[in-house]
């Protein structure tokens, strides 16, 4: 365990960081439309509208994120945009009127998209060779398992507590961002960066325009995040639509994805650096399974079975497929951002590989509704060709990529770290 056994120094204040964040975050975001309806009393089709126009400005500056990240470093930012979430929730209770509920819902939206390439390249700063894969893995299980027990809890207290249960969420969830931005001032200063190459007009984002490998990496990402954002945004609707299938089993899905994700998300990492032997390929087969996944789904709904049980044992083994896929591709996915990214440009390059995730995200839900109206298995087949794409570009640019981002390069034994693990 990461935590148990630290293998660099703050690694154990910053894993139990982003467990406390996944444990509040879970505890809110699954009420949280529900939330500002209750609150401001607005309608939900002008709630929907609010906080889609402050997601899409929360996805316009994280560029901007990018660039404070590489001039103030990124634990500052980390610890800075901890303490935006955990104020922006605080301030949710106060979210009566229309121009308070939409700079409240500005604030957590910039906050929330800006958030991870700071955190990335907070752990690029930290670790160093299958530790960044690592961590990946550990981070992603922890956003599972907190999403999971913070739901629960979020049940437990609105049932006991009423109305007034949805503002204890808000400021539990306000307290962990707070908490977990303390535990980040715990972890160490960045190594000194190496003497600064002299600026020139191509620099910046200019560059990273420039990097076509770094682009392919980016491109790909973008096709085969379809996929994940397909959980949230339409496997639903095509379950109890298309499949007709009773509402209540498309909870069991969800179920699988988070339980397998939280309780083998590392250990699945661990086996994939030792069965592959580049991250492109690795990453490469965790797409193809996506692809194969819902290419199952698309063929569950073309026979379309009215045997309730058979349509549940097909939907369990195309999540199953999927969350395998899930589990193989992200930590090596992530940790080929981290490493194509040079250290004076990290932030910037980050942020441009966070942005396909947003744009995936962002755009999902309109195409996949589009689809639906058409025919319910063209979303699985949209899904199916941008994966398989994505897997093939992933083969084709490994050969461009540096050996420092494709080999699974095992992170240096040093004295020091022995030493310092503990802080």
């Amino acid at each position: 365990m990461s935590l148990l056994q630290p293998r660099f120094p703050g690694e154990r204040a910053l894993v139990t960081g982003i467990a406390v964040d996944a444990l509040g975050s879970g505890m809110y975001i699954p009420f949280s439309l529900v939330f500002f309806h209750h609150v401001t009393g607005l309608p939900l089709p002008l709630i929907g509208l609010v906080l889609t126009v402050t997601g899409l400005v929360g996805i316009a500056a994280v560029p901007l994120v990018g660039i404070a990240v590489d001039r103030f470093g990124a634990r500052t930012m980390q610890i800075s945009l901890y303490v935006v979430r955990g104020l922006s929730f605080a301030c949710f209770p106060l979210a009566q009127a229309l121009p308070v509920f939409a700079i409240v819902a500005l604030l957590t939206s910039v906050g929330t998209r800006a958030f991870r390439p700071a955190q990335d390249a907070r752990i690029a700063e930290l670790a160093q060779g299958t530790d960044r894969d690592r961590l990946q893995a550990v981070s992603r299980s922890l956003s599972n398992a907190g999403l999971g027990a913070g739901t629960l809890m979020a049940s437990v207290i609105i049932a006991t507590a009423g109305d007034f249960g949805y503002t204890v969420t808000a400021w539990l969830n306000a307290a962990s961002f707070l908490a977990a931005g303390y535990l980040a001032t715990c972890t160490p200063a960045a190594p000194p960066r190496p003497p600064a190459v002299p600026r020139t007009r191509g620099g910046g984002y200019r560059l990273v325009a420039k990097d076509r490998p770094f682009l392919g990496l980016v491109c790909a990402n973008l096709l085969i995040a379809f996929g994940f954002s397909a959980l949230t945004s339409f496997l639903p609707l095509y379950v109890t639509d298309w499949l007709d299938m009773p509402e209540g089993l498309v909870g069991s899905a969800f179920l699988l994805n988070t339980v397998l994700c939280a309780g083998l998300g590392v250990a699945v990492a661990a086996l994939t650096r030792r069965r592959f032997a580049t991250r492109p390929r690795a990453a490469s087969a965790g797409a193809a399974l996506i692809s194969l996944a819902f290419l199952a789904l698309a063929a569950l709904g073309t026979v379309r079975s009215q045997s309730v049980p058979l349509l549940l044992a097909g939907l369990l083994g195309a999540v199953l497929v999927m969350t395998v896929g899930e589990l193989v591709y992200s930590p090596s996915s992530g940790a080929m951002s981290q490493f194509a990214a040079p250290e004076r440009l990290r932030g910037r390059y980050l942020a441009t590989y966070q942005l396909s995730w947003s744009l995936a995200y962002a755009l999902s839900p309109m195409v996949f509704t589009v689809l639906l109206t058409v025919d319910g298995r063209l979303p699985c087949l949209l899904v199916a060709i941008t994966a398989a794409l994505g897997s093939l570009l992933l083969v084709r640019v490994e050969r461009h990529l540096p050996s420092e981002v494709v080999a699974f390069v095992p992170t240096p034994d040093t004295g020091s770290k022995t030493t310092a693990a503990g802080k």
